[in-house]
């Protein structure tokens, strides 16, 4: 595993939801699901709009950008719907204590 490149609380995290955090290029799209999280870069490949700000699916373990509907996997970081056709980055995640490390693959 690489750097770290961002970290948060986990307790500030809601089951369901979608924080940004600073970190990489774009920042960081974290979202929380059950205990699990997932992160990816916080920029739609279509347009230049947060992802963090966007609908989380728990079930489909993916996140919708609010401008044109394209959902992205939270595990590879591929869209699942158009317009979008570009992936976007996905980071690893772990647990430190109380915390989530965000960090490069």
């Amino acid at each position: 595993m690489m750097g770290e490149i961002a970290r948060i609380e986990a307790a500030k995290v809601a089951p369901g939801t979608a924080v940004r955090i600073e970190g990489g290029p774009d920042g960081v799209c974290l979202v929380r699901v059950g205990d699990d999280f997932y992160a990816i870069a916080d920029r739609c490949s279509h347009a230049d709009v947060r992802l963090s700000e966007g609908e989380v699916d728990e079930d489909e373990r993916s996140v919708e950008c609010w401008k044109h509907g394209s959902t992205f996997s939270l595990l590879d970081g591929s869209p699942q719907s158009l317009p979008a056709t570009q992936p976007v980055a996905v980071y690893e995640v772990r647990r430190d204590g109380d915390d989530v490390v965000v960090a490069e693959p």
